[in-house]
């Protein structure tokens, strides 16, 4: 019996008490190498606050940089307890090129999301065109763009596909200029047309002084020239000026007694309006 507890306190003191300190310091290792994981999360959170990045953005990154160091504390820990890590590291690998492999099309959405939040083609509010959708940007999401038509339709976009084609912004600078074409017929004072039109323009409502309305001859056909209306106005209210200034026009038509003749009617093409 003696021999069996002399035995037991050889092996406690060969084994298990250097077990134990193995533990002890593995939990010691872990507990400051949270600590200072959590020490550079806060200076990275700050860093990149100051740079004035989307909030998103700095939160996932941030994960994305705890999650690593701490994928890489767990492996040094199980080191130095004498678990064999190669092949431990090579699961890893493993499991990452796997699940890269099955979600690529969510993982190129991912990298799309984060160079849209980095690189702020466009910004929520603004009307864009992008994936074959025109409308406004509700939210920028890691995956996909929310976006709002302007018949009230909510669309979302991935965002490799926005990303990967042209993104055309409406609301970018100040002002968007607006062309309004006004086919004529031959025998039409032109000038008298040019001068009241651009009168006009500028009483009309959500048209800019600056830079001042234009009206100039665009082309001329066979029925006659025709007229280009050009006047600038908010991104915003682009839409509500188009209707003013059709509105504006047919006025002006009928007040200096202009009649489209119908053979002109047949050959013409009615105003059309669209960006310049």
């Amino acid at each position: 019996m003696d021999e069996v507890v002399v035995q037991l306190k050889a092996l406690a003191l060969t084994e298990a008490l250097p077990l134990l300190l193995k533990v002890v310091g593995a939990l010691f290792i872990w507990f400051i190498g949270r600590t200072v994981i959590a020490g550079f999360r806060k200076v990275l959170d700050m860093a990149l606050q100051r740079r004035q990045l989307d909030a998103t953005l700095i939160r996932y990154v941030g994960s994305l940089f705890t999650g690593t160091l701490t994928l890489m504390l767990i492996v040094g820990i199980l080191g130095l307890m004498g678990v064999e890590t190669t092949s431990f590291a090579a699961l890893i690998a493993a499991a990452g090129i796997a699940i890269g492999a099955a979600w690529s099309g969510l993982l190129a959405n991912f990298a799309a999301g984060v160079f849209l939040l980095v690189l702020r083609p466009f910004r929520v509010g603004e009307e864009i065109e992008a994936g074959g959708v025109v409308g406004i940007v509700q939210e920028i999401g890691l995956f996909v763009t929310t976006m709002d038509t302007s018949d009230n339709v909510r669309i979302s976009v991935g965002n490799n596909q926005m990303f990967s084609d042209n993104i055309i912004n409406y609301s970018h600078h100040p002002y968007r200029k607006m062309t309004v074409k006004v086919p004529l017929v031959h025998g039409v004072d032109v000038r008298v047309l040019q001068h009241a039109l651009v009168e006009r323009m500028a009483t009309v409502k959500g048209v800019q002084e600056k830079p001042v309305p234009q009206v100039e001859i665009a082309e001329f056909t066979l029925q006659g020239p025709v007229l280009a209306v050009c006047i600038f106005c908010k991104p915003t209210e682009y839409n509500d000026t188009q209707a003013n200034v059709g509105d504006a026009i047919a006025e002006i038509l009928q007040a200096v007694g202009y009649t489209v003749p119908a053979l002109a009617v047949l050959a013409a093409p009615p105003s059309v309006a669209k960006a310049g």
